[in-house]
Formats: C-alpha cells, sequence, structure tokens
C-alpha cells in the first residue's frame, strides 16, 4: 500500500501498507521527536514539556457496544450474547487477506487458516491443476522459484519515472520532438520528486538510529523492572535508574501508541526507501521473482507458497481482527467465529504492483473466497484495467471486497487512492466497501489520519488501538484504516455465516445500513465541519448487532430485537478528476 503509515508498523515502506506501513502517519508523529535529535540538547524540549499521556483503552475496545459503554465499538460482544447465544452458524466464510503476508503458526490462528483440500503439502505438484504448486495456504506472488521473497520494492512513482528514463535517456528538452515534452516534463518532476524523497530518507536515518538508541535502552529497563512485554506509562514510575530524557521519550511515544519496535520498524523503512523505495535503479523484484511485472496477461507460473514472507506484521494484523479465536482467553479476540482465512501475499514494503493486485484477486475467487480484505493502497494505477478486470470478475462471483481508505487525511472523492471502486471510463463496482477510521473517542470521532470522502468512503469502522495477532506468538496495537477495513470484513465474514442465503448485494445493503448514526452531531477533520455523512456515504460505524438483526429481517427470521436505525440516503458520486493511468 503505498504511502500510509502507521505506527504500528510503522512504516513499512512509507507509502505502502496502510497501517503498518504507514507512510505518513507514523512519520508525521516522529517528526517532533527526530526533530529534538537534531538539536544539541538531545530531548531537552520533551523534557521540559512531555506530552500529555495517551488515554489507555481496554484491548477489544471494537468489539464494545457504544451504546452501553464509552467506546464507539461494532457492538460484536452483545451480539454474540443477545443475538447468537445457543445458536451455530449456517457455514464458514473464507476472507482473502491480501496483504504482505500471514503468519500461519500463530497459536492464536490455528483451526482459522484456510487449507487447500486439493493440494498434497510439499510433493512439489500442483496437484489441484490450478496454476500454484503447493498452494496449501494460500500463495505469495512476491516470492522467486528459489523460495525467496520481495521485502522491499519501489514506489509506483519510481517505477514510472524509470520507464520514462528508458524512453527519454538523458536526452535534453530541446532534444525531444514537441509532441513528447508535456510528458517529458512529468519525467524531470518525477526525477525530482523521487530524488528529493530520497535525500530526505538519508538524513532522516541518523536521527532515527539515535532516537533508536535511546528508546531501545529506555523500554528494555522498563520491560526488565515490570516482567512483562506489554509495558505502559504507569510502569515508568515502577523502573528505576531512567533520565529524565528517557521518561520523556517512553512517554512521547506510549503517547503515540508506539514502542522501540515501531522506531526499529520505521528505522527499516527509512533505509528501504533508500535502497529501493526511491531508487529507481532497484532491481530486486526482477532478481528474486524474474517475471515482468507489466505483462497483465500473466496470472500465474510466478511466485512461491511462502505466504508469510519477509515480514507479516501488517498481514497477521489484519488477520487475527478478522479470525482470531474467540473462545482460549488468550492473546487477541477475532470478529468472527465460522471463518477461515486465506493468506494471499502481494503487498511489499513499498507499492504493490497492479498485476499481483489482479492476479490475488483472481486466486482469491478462484479458490473459494467468498470476501476479500484489500488493506493497501497507492496515489498511481498504470495497470487499472487489469485490475478493474479482476474486480469484475469478483463482482460476477458473488464475491465482496472490503478496503482500506488510507491513511493521507484527505478526501479521496478529489484525490484517487487505488485500488478503487470506480472503473476506468465509467462504472462502478458493486460489490466494494471502502472503508475509513474511527477512534475511541467518540467526541473525536474520525481517526486523524483517515483519508474520507463524502461519495467514496462508503462507511467507517475503528481503526485506533485495534489490539491484535503479530508474528512470533505475539499481540500488540496498531491503527490505521488498514485495521478498519478488516473490522468490516469481520462482520461481513459474521453475518455471512448466519445467513448464507443473502447475495453478495444484500450483504453489502445489510452492512451500510445497519451502520451506527450519530445524529445531532459535528466533527471536524482536514479543515472539513459537518455530520457524519460529510465525511462518508452512510455517515455511520459499522455495528455487527445490527447487521445481524436487518440480516435476520431481510432473510424472514424474527429479530430479537425491535429497535431499528434508518439507513442514510445513498449520495450521488459525482465526477473527480482521476489520478494518471496508463491502459493497457
Amino acid at each position: 500500500m503505498a504511502p500510509t503509515y502507521e505506527i504500528a508498523s510503522l512504516l513499512r515502506g512509507a507509502r505502502t501498507r496502510f497501517v503498518i506501513a504507514i507512510p505518513l502517519y507514523p512519520v508525521l508523529r516522529f517528526m517532533p521527536l527526530l526533530a529534538s535529535l537534531r538539536g544539541a540538547a538531545l530531548l531537552a524540549s520533551l523534557a521540559v514539556a512531555a506530552p500529555a499521556v495517551a488515554q489507555s483503552v481496554p484491548h477489544g475496545w471494537h468489539l464494545m457496544d457504544g451504546t452501553t459503554s464509552n467506546y464507539p465499538g461494532i457492538a460484536a460482544t452483545r451480539a454474540y450474547t443477545e443475538l447468537l447465544a445457543g445458536r451455530q452458524p449456517a457455514r464458514t466464510v473464507v476472507v482473502a487477506v491480501i496483504d504482505g503476508g500471514v503468519d500461519i503458526q500463530h497459536p492464536d490462528l490455528q483451526g482459522r487458516l484456510w487449507t487447500n483440500p486439493r493440494e498434497v503439502a510439499g510433493n512439489g505438484v500442483d496437484d489441484d491443476g490450478n496454476g500454484f504448486v503447493d498452494d496449501v495456504y494460500g500463495w505469495n506472488f512476491l516470492g522467486g522459484p528459489n523460495g525467496r521473497s520481495v521485502n522491499y520494492e519501489t514506489y509506483e512513482s519510481t517505477r514510472e519515472a524509470a520507464r520514462l528514463r528508458a524512453r527519454f535517456g538523458t536526452r535534453s528538452r530541446d532534444q525531444i520532438p514537441e509532441a513528447e515534452r508535456a510528458e517529458f516534463d512529468r519525467y524531470q518532476e518525477l526525477l525530482r520528486e523521487t530524488a528529493q524523497e530520497r535525500n530526505e530518507a538519508r538524513r532522516e536515518i541518523p536521527q532515527a538510529e539515535q532516537m533508536l538508541t535511546i528508546a531501545r535502552e529506555a523500554f528494555n529497563r522498563l520491560r526488565q523492572a515490570v516482567g512483562r512485554d506489554d509495558v505502559t506509562v504507569a510502569d515508568i514510575s515502577r523502573t528505576p535508574g531512567l533520565s529524565s530524557q528517557q521518561q520523556s521519550i517512553v512517554r512521547y511515544l506510549l503517547d503515540q501508541h508506539a514502542t522501540d519496535r515501531d522506531i526499529q520498524e520505521y528505522l527499516d523503512g527509512l533505509r528501504g526507501k533508500v535502497d529501493c523505495g526511491y531508487n529507481l535503479d532497484c532491481r530486486d523484484r526482477a532478481i528474486i521473482v524474474g517475471d515482468n511485472p507489466d505483462d497483465y496477461s500473466q496470472r500465474n507460473g510466478y511466485g512461491n507458497n511462502d505466504v508469510a514472507g519477509p515480514d507479516a506484521s501488517h498481514g497477521t494484523h489484519v488477520a487475527g481482527i478478522i479470525a482470531a479465536l474467540r473462545d482460549n482467553n488468550v492473546g487477541a479476540v477475532g470478529v468472527a467465529d465460522a471463518v477461515r482465512i486465506m493468506a494471499v501475499r502481494a503487498v511489499p514494503n513499498g507499492d504493490e504492483t497492479d498485476k499481483d493486485v489482479a492476479n490475488a484477486i483472481r486466486y482469491a475467487v478462484d479458490n473459494g473466497a467468498n470476501i476479500i480484505n484489500m488493506s493497501f493502497g497507492k496515489g498511481l494505477s498504470p495497470g487499472k484495467a487489469a485490475v478493474d478486470e479482476a474486480v469484475r470478475y469478483a463482482a460476477s462471483r458473488g464475491v465482496l471486497i472490503v478496503h482500506a481508505a488510507g491513511n493521507e487525511g484527505k478526501n479521496v472523492d478529489t484525490e484517487a487512492n487505488f485500488p478503487e471502486a470506480s472503473f476506468l471510463g465509467s462504472g462502478r463496482a458493486a460489490n466494494w466497501i471502502e472503508v475509513g477510521a474511527t477512534s475511541h473517542d467518540t467526541r473525536d470521532l474520525i481517526a486523524d489520519f483517515s483519508n474520507y470522502g463524502k461519495a467514496d468512503v462508503d462507511v467507517f469502522a475503528p481503526g485506533v488501538d485495534i489490539y491484535s495477532t503479530l508474528p512470533g506468538n505475539t499481540y500488540g496495537p496498531q491503527q490505521g484504516t488498514s485495521m478498519a477495513a478488516p473490522v468490516v470484513s469481520g462482520v461481513a465474514a459474521l453475518v455471512w455465516s448466519y445467513y448464507p442465503t443473502l447475495t453478495v448485494d444484500q450483504l453489502r445493503t445489510v452492512l451500510l445500513a445497519s451502520a451506527r448514526r450519530f445524529p445531532n452531531m459535528t466533527f471536524t477533520h482536514d479543515d472539513v465541519r459537518g455530520p457524519l455523512t460529510s465525511f462518508s456515504v452512510t455517515g455511520g460505524v459499522v455495528n455487527a448487532y445490527e447487521a445481524l438483526r436487518q440480516a435476520a429481517a431481510l432473510a424472514a427470521e424474527t429479530p430479537r430485537s425491535s429497535t431499528t436505525q434508518t439507513p442514510a440516503p445513498r449520495t450521488t458520486r459525482p465526477s473527480r478528476p482521476r489520478a494518471r493511468t496508463r491502459r493497457n
């Protein structure tokens, strides 16, 4: 996903994944701290005025009922207690997580992973003839035949600059034919932008290294003093030997929902931007995968079956939000129960290619996915036609697509975020839900990083301080629209598991119509002030309890509650300028 960063994955590639990644949001959160490291008096300003401590929120707040608690969650816990107690789901729903990888060994995901019943594990044979050898848990479109996988990848703007460099070379403007000069000027602008971004990353690396050294020592002391990994602000006073600077940096990071490990990811992301993200000569994919990423006709025959890849943090967190075990009293709690996660790796630390996105969608559909979660995005889409075709294919097979709106805090009605529901030319995917993120504070409901759009964002869902699974049998909070999308995917899976006769259109209608509204409230976001309908189609936050109740009514069953919510009228979607695309 290119640019969108978050702190819990802090920047996995700056513009590539929605939360983990995190390009912009996490970077902005650390900028004051980085700035303080540039002065001679290291952290002096922080020691004088440490930021306010973040509100402590319970793990699983997003599952709570906002009408009966202080947390505007999705009422999933209430739904299980009041609507589903004593009932058994009618079917198991398969959710494909197209992401950066999933840790299939995580204890809290055992029994929640899709497996290919027609494939014999480890025999090196494509037993089911689907074009993918040993795809037992899914497929890795970023893998090579020798088992290696791409980690860092170029951004789409870098790839576009490289394409244009091959065309224009080192010629000056006066050597370019008049008819091609507009494109040449664009090439020069891309060169300037990529060089500037790469140089900024280089300049930040020494400060990030210094920050990491201080933070790592402080957090290690905290963990040793309290005897646990998950430390809090309250633990600072219990830890002897912390200097005032160390206390300040710990408070600052915890206020940003981060630890020293997030700084390490941030630093890794900076190095990735220098080495590959903004490097026109990065050839990692060519060396490892060996395919032509611009050949949209190739749908299989590349990749491998390592669905975890080198960095499964983001995808594992997403998978846990949807499907972590609910009844083991350990770690995280998923939204859905009768669900299986199909792991499809197509998102590197950098920008995903449109070829991989299109093929990942097709793989998920062909192998039985009912829902596809896509927590990634980017600002350019040269192969949009191929992605559009894959989305249409999913729609024809009745598959719901849930997509994260992005973390740049922008209006996606006017600034495109790809992939998107709108097709090239005209038309729109009817099987698509675009999701923005909300916080745990009703007074400041829209997450400050979340993209929005009165026409192009369908609904909001909790996306701040979402506690879920992480690789290596660990857990932690992350935030971003990357977390909000799987909340919606989880609710969709929950509803469909009990009401499997609903069509994809009916399911989408139920999810949007049942969203919790906030009447008589106004919100301010990105200098826009208005009701929640100013920021999304529904003006609501997804609600599992109401979705199940309305699904029951639609399926001609007797609901257990008489309360109803009036769906918001559908907003007419205005035309808007689109980011430059290349048709193939």
